[in-house]
């Protein structure tokens, strides 16, 4: 049984360097940053290799595609860690969501403005839920104009994104920062 020689694979993802780039004629930027000119991909990946680097197309659509002399084990590790540290500073929002009741008291509405002030303050959005129970369920107009008020408090710092509408036994409004 004999074993195949090491044979390089086409890389799935990241550039594509020395024999795997696929156009004849190459822009070549040195070790340096230095614009060599446009030359012959086989040529220009001699140049590399002399230098013990290799020939990686950093720019594939451009006319002529623009390769540069570099090692490519550390160019896609600089590249990994680029993309993870754009990845941890990104903020994902989320939605937070408040409930209140119909006949909420002045003193418990004022704790829960509190609530999403602070969470449209982080950049999250808030949903509002009315939860009505019994007989509430027939005084909506009541509901209305709670999340109404909700709605003029926070209007200097959100904007409502889906105005209040029911669902079953609750009325819901959803607010996003500005």
């Amino acid at each position: 049984m004999s074993r195949r020689p090491f044979a390089p694979q086409m890389p799935n993802n990241g550039p594509r360097y020395n024999e795997f780039i696929n156009s004849p004629k190459v822009r070549v930027i040195d070790e340096n940053g230095e614009n060599i000119g446009v030359m012959y991909t086989r040529e220009a990946m001699e140049q590399a290799m002399s230098v013990g680097l290799d020939l990686v197309e950093v720019s594939p659509n451009a006319d002529p595609p623009v390769a540069k002399f570099l090692d490519v084990g550390k160019y896609k590790y600089e590249a990994q860690k680029k993309a993870n540290a754009a990845r941890k500073t990104q903020k994902t929002q989320e939605i937070k969501e408040i409930k209140m009741r119909p006949n909420i008291d002045d003193h418990d509405y004022d704790v829960k403005m509190k609530a999403i002030h602070k969470f449209i303050g982080e950049g999250d959005k808030v949903k509002v839920t009315l939860r009505f129970r019994g007989r509430e369920l027939s005084h909506g107009q009541i509901g209305m104009a709670l999340l109404q008020r909700v709605q003029q408090d926070t209007a200097e710092d959100a904007k409502v994104e889906a105005y209040p509408r029911m669902e079953g036994r609750q009325m819901l409004m959803v607010l996003s920062p500005k």
